[in-house]
């Protein structure tokens, strides 16, 4: 019932930035939860950034001060602003909400996943 479209990744320089962008569309009361997670290669899925609605935002430790989660909750879409990018954040990004749908019910959805690269 929902659906997510990841879009900017790419192959960036170190030290670089790239801006992650996310939408939701599908029928949906409100997207609660929206984050960001990574996979790289050999590794298990981890937190990049969360952001709720009610504006509590939580990174990683490996990205504080570099990385910006937003959302325009207009637009249903969410950001990663990655700045001062590393090799070691090479990975397939994923967006991830938390829908709330009708009869109180709700839906953790991933999208599809979109690879940055980190490398001169």
């Amino acid at each position: 019932q929902v659906q997510l479209v990841e879009s900017g990744g790419g192959l960036v320089q170190p030290g670089g930035s790239l801006r992650l962008s996310c939408v939701a569309s599908g029928r949906f009361i409100s997207l609660d939860a929206m984050g960001w997670y990574r996979q790289a290669p050999g590794n298990q899925r981890e937190l990049v950034a969360t952001g709720t609605s009610g504006g509590n935002i939580n990174y990683a430790d490996s990205v504080k001060g570099r990385f910006t989660i937003s959302r325009d909750n207009a637009k249903n879409m969410v950001y990663l602003q990655m700045n001062s990018l590393k090799p070691e954040d090479t990975a397939v990004y994923y967006c991830h909400v938390s829908a709330a749908l009708r009869y109180g019910r709700t839906q953790g959805v991933w999208g599809q996943g979109t690879q940055v690269t980190v490398s001169s």
